[in-house]
């Protein structure tokens, strides 16, 4: 099997996926902008070939590169990246390449969140009321339909980077001063708890395995407050939310992809649907996977690319806890201390990369502990401010 790995580098993390695939006996060719010196050892060993372009967003030179990987060793079967950011590149190269998975034609149902709500409406998932508003004229008349607070977001896009929270008029003017120059979607705000549905489907479409997350708060306000944040995995997923997950599997026609599906879990049990995804979570959230079963999701996903089959990881051992810390916040423990005193959860440990900080911190910790209380107390050590 032909496997084209973009932008393999980044986040570091990710280098784990090729080397699954080479592992699992794939051809794995590296494209991406960085130079091929900078590439971490472990990808290096595990790609046969590497071809470096100047810019990623240069899709002739991508085109390029792919006819260079299809001339030197034929047919191309297998391309990703796993990274939101490249969803749209890696469509427009499958169907130009003639590669097995989401095409052009399809990018768009699981890129626009107004596209998403369609699909939830028609699969009777009930998500919030929103729309794409493009004028202030439009966006006061769906106020007035759904009344404040409204939250207004990117159609297309990841994270809650330019997200706005609107309460009132003097919101609005700000919303409308500093959003990006693109297409707005607004929606009704929704009060609950987000929590996600995230795993893996093989080629039928079936969940291979399935984990879930739950949050210390909402990722928007972590970043337009600037604040700190923990989430953890559980061990078991509650059958609401499992209904529902799998109810959007199969509306979105999911194959052989990580999932990282959101919700709102409201007060009184109902499932609110927010969006999908067909990645992986982020930042080191595979690898609390890892030890949510203990075992290795990487190499699992690369055994169904490569094989079309693969084993599932089994029960929910473990609960795993995600506690993130930013430069700019004094915390009571240094980080040696917080090495010390929770020496026997602490699985991980590491210094993310800036793109990440606004959400996840600076640098992150994983714990894991079949309970959650001592998990608790040692997050809320971790992050006690000074």
């Amino acid at each position: 099997m032909n496997s084209v790995f973009l932008s393999p580098n980044f986040p570091p993390n990710f280098a784990n996926f090729a080397v699954q695939l080479n592992e699992a006996g794939a051809c794995v060719l590296g494209l991406g902008d960085d130079h091929y010196d900078d590439l971490s050892g472990d990808v290096r060993r595990s790609l046969t070939d590497y071809y470096r372009v100047s810019s990623m967003h240069n899709y002739d030179e991508l085109v390029r590169a792919m006819g260079y990987f299809t001339q030197r060793y034929g047919k191309m079967d297998h391309l990703d990246s796993h990274n939101e950011y490249w969803l749209e590149t890696e469509a427009r190269l499958r169907t130009d390449f003639n590669i097995d998975g989401i095409n052009a034609s399809q990018i768009n149902k699981i890129k626009r969140k107004s596209e998403m709500k369609e699909i939830f409406l028609k699969a009777n998932l009930h998500p919030a009321r929103g729309r794409v508003c493009n004028t202030k004229e439009e966006l006061m008349t769906f106020i007035k339909e759904v009344g404040y607070p409204v939250v207004g977001k990117p159609n297309i896009g990841v994270g809650a980077a330019k997200t706005f929270k609107i309460c009132s008029a003097a919101d609005i003017d700000h919303y409308l001063a500093e959003k990006l120059p693109e297409e707005y979607i607004i929606e009704e705000y929704c009060e609950g708890q987000i929590v996600t549905y995230d795993g893996l489907v093989d080629g039928h479409g079936q969940v291979i395995f399935s984990s879930s997350l739950r949050y210390s708060r909402g990722v928007m306000d972590v970043v337009n407050e600037d604040s700190d944040i923990y989430y953890y995995t559980v061990r078991e997923i509650e059958p609401a939310l499992e209904a529902a997950g799998l109810a959007t599997l199969k509306a979105f026609e999911m194959r052989n992809r990580f999932f990282h599906l959101e919700y709102f879990f409201r007060d009184d049990g109902t499932i609110t649907p927010l969006e999908v995804n067909i990645r992986p979570p982020g930042g080191l959230t595979l690898n609390m996977m890892n030890y949510t079963f203990d075992a290795d999701c990487y190499r699992t996903w690369a055994n169904l690319i490569v094989k079309g089959k693969t084993e599932s990881l089994g029960k929910r051992s473990n609960l795993v806890f995600y506690v993130g810390r930013k430069d700019r916040i004094c915390y009571e423990l240094s980080h040696q201390d917080v090495l010390e005193k929770c020496s026997k959860m602490m699985m991980h440990h590491e210094r993310l990369n800036d793109v990440f900080s606004g959400a996840l911190g600076n640098y992150g910790y994983l714990l894991r502990y079949p309970e959650i209380e001592p998990l608790m107390k040692a997050t809320e050590l971790i992050q006690r401010r000074g």
